[in-house]
């Protein structure tokens, strides 16, 4: 699965949202991937997803890809729709 999701919340992806991103990718049974503007990254490391470097009104791919595809991405989308309760 792959999807196209903007960043609103007003930080942007630091540590606390990646934290929680990591922490939804390694709870299911799939690779998990971000990327943004060329560079595609790992969503099972808080390292890699901080990487990306990614502020308020940013576009970022998700790609989930195995058994549990689905949940994921759909628990990843609340995170993002959501702005990780920032706001």
């Amino acid at each position: 699965m792959r999807k196209n999701i903007k960043i609103i919340n007003k930080l942007g992806i630091h540590a606390r949202p990646a934290a929680l991103l990591v922490k939804v990718a390694n709870a299911h049974d799939c690779e998990v991937f971000f990327e943004k503007d060329g560079m595609k990254v790992s969503g099972k490391s808080v390292l890699d997803v901080m990487m990306l470097a990614a502020p308020k009104g940013a576009e970022v791919i998700v790609e989930t890809d195995g058994e549990d595809e689905e949940n994921c991405m759909r628990e990843i989308n609340n995170l993002f729709e959501k702005g990780f309760d920032e706001d």
